[in-house]
């Protein structure tokens, strides 16, 4: 009989509705070739699912012979023989079934990690833009539970299909073997169970949304209001009552929502009993005239097989029925991750890449034209070039292009009008590990992964000697600090480097990109969010760098732009004015301008 639990049923939203993915062959192969490589074992839960099934509907069909054979005829051998073949068509289905899962598990987390690897893959090729333009959020849900409900996928919705088309078949082919107007009969009163389980989980399943959105609505007035700034607010502008109003509004209707949902479950529990109750004494009832009436060739325990068999019938009919949602999600989901899959990395290594034998960082834009938007230009025309072991600074307001330059020489976006040269070469024709390699940028957000120092130095040269570690360290004027921490380079910094300073996580950071042993050093910005005393010691390490590097400055600092040897300076996109301070200074440009509001000496 029909399970009593509340009411099935599952639904589209509205969102999934207007969002439903339009399912052509196309789609469908790409989803099953995913699990081509793995047919053999699909193949064999294919064979578990049919032995399962048989031998779930065998207990049925025993019960008719335990009555018929064994009870009535008087028989005790045969009851016991049939009471034993049941225990033991119970068993192997239940040891099958086991079998089965453990299959459909292996399957499914290998696909998900097959697919995992792949994603992550395709992400790290992603260019900047991607991780600029896209929600981080919707990024990591594409990783982890768009990709984790694949297992779902395969674990429930592929494998219930079939295991529950094949009960159904199973058990009405027993049904029409015994008696096909019985069957019949059976098959017309399979609606009864399902018909008031759709109405009552429809029901159900609008009030329990409803009730979702009403504690989402509960939620955010205890999130606004509870929070320390929140009540501050509240308490400030003598908002208690009229938050309060709010708050109980809410809540009644909470209760109200919950009372109906509630109800509702009862009410169906009622219908589902009395249709429980009334299936079996149709059945009864259509044997008893075919037995009585008609002589039908018919036995006590055959009417008892069938109606056993209707009960098993409905479970599968009423899963089958809501296949449908759970397919349309399914394909929803694998049409997300494939919308990812499907979008062309930006930045693409060339296909016969260069890599020369040896670096020596010298840089030249030539007509470099840039912008992240269409009709929106970042950079424009900009020319200039930077010899090896030289130093340029650029300058200039904010938003005026300063980052944008510097992201196209290691191409973390590609320039749309122009070339950028690296030793004379275009970029876009060099390898790119190779110029990345060759590229080091100290960025004014210092990123530190959370374990020791010595793991961050590391991260840019797993092979590094404790000499080389020292070297880096000293160099980045870091080294007294290390050495002054009880634990030195197994000192913690906590996530995103949390414990250390400002400028001590700046001065990690330069020490990692010289162990990464770049041709050109770029600073972004530097030690421009930094005290004057950690400025000071940033700036005694970058001095000697430049003076024995190629080097770019990004800077707001005037003892950085002092030690390159030419300043540009950037405004709206172009370069309107280049040379040394000392000739900048006077000129009474954009760069006199900069100097007197940001750098001028006080």
């Amino acid at each position: 009989m029909p399970p009593m639990g509340g009411p099935g049923g599952r639904y589209l939203t509205e969102e999934e509705k207007k969002n439903m993915p339009k399912i052509t062959k196309g789609l469908l192969k790409r989803v099953f070739s995913y699990l081509k490589p793995y047919w053999k074992q699909l193949a064999v839960v294919l064979v578990c699912i049919v032995i399962s099934s048989v031998m779930g509907m065998l207990p049925s069909i025993f019960t008719g012979k335990i009555i018929d054979e064994g009870l009535i005829a008087k028989d005790f051998g045969k009851l016991i023989l049939f009471i034993l073949l049941t225990f033991g068509a119970y068993l192997i289905s239940s040891l099958i079934g086991v079998a089965e899962s453990y299959l459909n598990s292996w399957i499914a987390q290998h696909i998900t990690f097959d697919m995992r690897n792949q994603m992550y893959r395709h992400l790290q090729r992603m260019s900047q833009r991607f991780f600029t333009v896209n929600n981080q959020g919707e990024i990591i849900t594409r990783m982890t539970s768009d990709i984790s409900g694949v297992q779902s996928v395969i674990t429930n919705t592929f494998t219930s299909i079939l295991s529950n088309s094949i009960t159904l078949i199973v058990a009405l082919v027993a049904m029409f073997q015994k008696n096909w107007i019985m069957a019949l009969v059976g098959i017309a009163i399979v609606p009864l169970f399902t018909i008031p389980t759709r109405a009552a989980g429809k029901q159900r399943w609008t009030l329990t949304r409803e009730s979702q959105e009403c504690s989402d609505r509960m939620n955010g007035i205890l999130n606004e209001t509870l929070s320390v700034s929140g009540q501050t607010l509240v308490k400030l502008f003598c908002k208690e009552d009229e938050e309060y109003q709010k708050y109980e509004g809410v809540n009644r209707e909470m209760v109200k929502l919950n009372i109906r949902e509630s109800m509702a479950g009862r009410w169906f529990r009622v219908i589902m009993s009395t249709i429980t109750n009334v299936g079996p004494m149709l059945l009864y009832l259509a044997g008893g005239i075919l037995m009585i009436r008609h002589g039908a060739d018919l036995s006590v325990g055959d009417i008892t097989v069938l109606v056993a068999l209707l009960g098993r019938m409905y479970g599968p009919v009423n899963s089958l029925l809501n296949i449908q949602v759970d397919w349309l999600r399914s394909m929803a989901m694998f049409t997300r991750i494939f919308d990812y899959f499907d979008m062309e990395p930006e930045i693409k290594n060339p296909e016969h890449p260069i890599v020369p034998e040896k670096s020596y960082g010298s840089v030249e834009f030539r007509h470099v034209g840039f912008s992240y938007e269409a009709g929106k230009p970042i950079l424009k025309d900009v020319n200039f070039f930077l010899k090896p072991r030289h130093s340029v600074a650029i300058v200039g307001p904010s938003g005026s292009g300063k980052s944008t330059m510097i992201n196209l020489i290691p191409r973390l976006y590609d320039a749309q009008k122009g070339t950028v040269f690296f030793d004379g070469r275009d970029v876009k024709v060099l390898d790119l590990h190779y110029l990345r390699k060759n590229i080091g940028i100290v960025t004014q957000e210092t990123y530190l992964f959370n374990g020791t120092i010595r793991d961050n130095l590391l991260y840019v040269k797993p092979d590094a000697t404790e000499a080389e570690l020292v070297e880096a360290c000293k160099k980045a004027n870091i080294y007294d600090y290390i050495q002054a921490q009880e634990k030195g380079f197994d000192t913690v910094v906590g996530n995103r480097g949390l414990k250390l300073s400002g400028g001590e996580k700046q001065r990690i950071s330069i020490a990692r990109v010289l162990l990464h042993d770049p041709a050109l050093l770029i600073f972004d910005e530097a030690t421009s969010a930094l005290d004057s005393i950690s400025e000071r010691k940033i700036q005694d390490a970058i001095d000697p760098l430049i003076e024995e590097r190629t080097a770019i400055l990004i800077a707001h600092r005037l003892s950085t732009i002092l030690a390159a040897d030419e300043i540009l300076v950037l405004k709206d996109g172009q370069i309107v004015e280049r040379g040394t301070h000392d000739e900048l200074v006077g000129a009474g440009g954009v760069y006199t301008e900069l100097y007197e509001t940001q750098y001028k000496l006080k």
